[in-house]
């Protein structure tokens, strides 16, 4: 008789060869026939806004990983537990294993563009997983002469068997990624792309924007140091020939632009920080890019925006909603649909081959990446992803500012310290940061005007310093706040992201030896 644990070996080495051979048929048919990355992707879109921001707070841009890895223990779990009840008679494991089938083929015909062929592979890759699992579960494998009479060895040879299952179903899944990434891949056309000339450039980056003596982020943030937060749970593969923007709605003309419409437009360079909905007091969801692209107001003029609309939905390639104030895309702030990230073409997990970028407001309700689709519309007639989940139609960048330097829990010797960090208000810019500090006897300081680095504009943030002496051991504080140009102060009001962004003062602790 095969005990409980053998079963539930079984059981793993089952789900792993239905999901490594959906996986693997999943790479000759295209992304929209992935049942993982469509079941992640409807994990995303049915979790609840707490939820969903307590998985970015906790695990950062990792949140997609984790997120993949979790669809796939889960299965794993299922089918082991299941599958110990698993008979010929009441086959409660080949039952879960065909339940998570229909799922997943639900999932996969959910996605934007997918056909009745796109469950070929999910079919297939489940029905092989019941297979191995009846095989396992009845004894066949083992139902030789030499074994029937030495139990030891039988357990032994069904045990090969069922590793020899879970490492075919492995393999499977590990060449079918692969073989999906190089089929998908842009980044070849990517490396091979051009940017187009600038014909209005950015204003150079003075040196003055850094301040001396302090180990603080880089004004220009790296493509691969720039932050990541999206709901695309593999990154879209879109070419530039098969890239189409469509603008439609309340317009008086439908335009649909290929690449190669872009040459007729002038090209912008803007220097701009983007900053996440999501990003904590003192977070790091923030960063400034030189973009290069297109002024999304010159995209729409040719359509004649109605007078009555006030709002443009973008939807990304794999069916992301953005609701943006189409004030924000018309006016002088030159949004832009930008095809240039620092002097390359976009790298693709931000959005290449064309993105939106907009200062001033958050990314949720403006920075679409792999944007084919504007509808001009109105917010009483449309709600994005992000709205449907309980956050603000609009999203304006609050006053906010950040220490890194100490570092919390960090200790400093007596005598000069330089303490510094970011502030930024976009697109109204930065004109103080103020620092306070308070001392071991828990008595806080006056506040302290911290040094600017230079103003490169509104749309930018400011990296600050403060030469300080420590002369008292023990453990201090210091906590900071901005000034913007209207002379708000960042307000000490403690909030969450949820709905519209996170309010407060940062504060750090560290220790004078």
């Amino acid at each position: 008789m095969i005990t409980r644990g053998a079963k539930a070996l079984a059981g793993i080495a089952a789900a792993t060869v239905a999901l490594g051979v959906a996986r693997l048929l999943a790479a000759f048919l295209g992304p929209t026939a992935d049942a993982h990355a469509a079941v992640g992707a409807a994990v995303i879109d049915r979790t609840p806004a707490p939820v969903r921001e307590w998985a970015i707070q906790t695990f950062g841009t990792a949140d997609k990983l984790v997120l993949s890895v979790l669809v796939v223990a889960v299965v794993v779990v299922i089918a082991a537990a299941t599958t110990g009840w698993e008979t010929r008679r009441f086959p409660i494991g080949s039952t879960a294993i065909a339940g998570g089938a229909v799922i997943g083929c639900a999932a996969v015909l959910s996605r934007t563009g997918a056909t009745a062929a796109d469950v070929v592979p999910t079919v297939v890759g489940a029905g092989c997983g019941i297979a191995v699992l009846r095989l396992l579960v009845s004894g066949r494998v083992v139902d030789a002469p030499a074994a029937r009479d030495d139990g030891p060895d039988r357990g032994r040879r069904l045990s090969l068997v069922t590793l020899g299952f879970l490492g075919a179903g492995a393999l499977s899944g590990a060449l079918g990624t692969v073989i999906a990434r190089r089929r998908a891949s842009v980044a070849g056309e990517r490396a091979a792309v051009a940017l187009p000339p600038v014909d209005v450039a950015a204003p150079p980056v003075p040196p003055e924007v850094q301040p001396k003596g302090v180990a603080l982020p880089s004004f220009i943030t790296g493509n691969g140091e720039f932050y990541r937060i999206d709901t695309a749970l593999a990154v879209p593969q879109l070419s530039r020939d098969d890239w189409r923007l469509r603008i439609h709605g309340l317009v008086d003309r439908e335009i649909t632009y290929r690449f190669d419409d872009l040459d007729a437009f002038t090209t912008v360079e803007k220097v701009i920080t983007l900053t996440c909905v999501s990003n904590p007091v003192g977070g790091d969801l923030i960063g400034t890019a030189t973009w290069l692209g297109y002024r999304v107001r010159d995209l729409l003029a040719p359509c004649g925006v109605r007078p009555e609309a006030d709002m443009v939905l973008s939807t990304s390639v794999d069916g992301f909603t953005v609701g943006t104030p189409l004030e924000a895309l018309v006016d002088d702030r030159d949004a832009l649909l930008a095809v240039g990230m620092n002097g390359q073409p976009l790298p693709t997990e931000h959005g290449y081959p064309a993105r939106l970028v907009v200062p001033g407001l958050y990314g949720y309700v403006s920075a679409t990446k792999w944007v084919v689709d504007l509808e001009v519309t109105r917010f009483d007639r449309a709600r994005a992803f992000w709205t449907r989940h309980g956050w603000s139609e609009r999203g304006p960048i609050k006053t906010q500012s950040r220490i890194d330097v100490p570092r919390d829990g960090q200790q400093v010797e007596r005598g000069p310290v330089v303490l510094g960090g970011v502030a930024w208000a976009q697109p109204r810019g930065v004109r103080e940061a103020q620092v306070r500090i308070t001392g071991p006897d828990g008595q806080p300081g006056e506040w302290l005007p911290a040094a600017l680095g230079a103003s490169y504009s509104g749309d930018t943030w400011r990296l600050w310093s403060l030469r300080w002496q420590a002369t008292r051991p023990g453990r201090h504080t210091v906590t900071v706040r901005a000034v913007d140009n209207d002379g708000v102060v960042q307000t000490e009001a403690q909030a969450g992201p949820v709905p519209d962004g996170a309010t407060g003062w940062h504060s750090v602790a560290f220790t004078v030896r």
